[in-house]
């Protein structure tokens, strides 16, 4: 049932991401300090004051959410590209069960840090409202961006983010 619940609402915030522009959080001047969190990982604890210091790229997703399996890629993508240079993503799973979780994650092997919080205390925290939604986490630990939902036009708005936050030169197209 109270999967459910999450799934009715994140459906219904999911739809109002599509209406509400995808960077309202970068004009209400962002810049807030990103809630920590501690959440079991794959491998290890995952907590987020560990990463201060480096570019957080922080995803919320689960194993029932399409958009989700189209940002996977993206997402080892950019870590790849980026990592070297002290970029990391931490994708929180909000699953209420591991095992659908680690289903998706056979599926879509991720080659970033993968936290759970069957609880969904980090998305409140976070005050999520689509599913996936991601939070862009300067060396400071202060939120820069925001997006909704996962789209296609977001992604070079990100990367160029991203760039600019690890002290690349922005490159026009990749």
């Amino acid at each position: 049932m109270h999967n459910s619940i999450i799934r009715v609402a994140l459906v219904v915030a999911v739809i109002y991401s599509f209406i509400t522009p995808a960077s309202a959080f970068a004009q209400s001047g962002g810049k807030h300090q990103a809630p920590g969190f501690t959440l079991p990982g794959q491998n290890q604890t995952i907590q987020l004051s560990d990463y201060k210091g480096k570019v957080v790229y922080l995803d919320f997703w689960a194993s029932w959410c399409e958009p989700c399996k189209r940002s996977f890629p993206w997402m080892n993508e950019l870590q790849e590209l980026y990592g070297k240079d002290g970029f990391e993503i931490i994708a929180v799973n909000l699953d209420t069960s591991r095992k659908d979780a680690e289903e998706f994650l056979k599926e879509m092997p991720a080659k970033f840090d993968v936290a759970f919080d069957k609880s969904g205390k980090t998305a409140e925290a976070y005050n999520l409202k689509a599913m996936p939604s991601s939070f862009l986490i300067d060396k400071n630990g202060r939120l820069v961006h925001k997006s909704l939902g996962y789209r296609v036009e977001e992604k070079k708005i990100v990367e160029k983010k991203i760039q600019k936050l690890v002290g690349r030169n922005v490159v026009a197209n990749r």
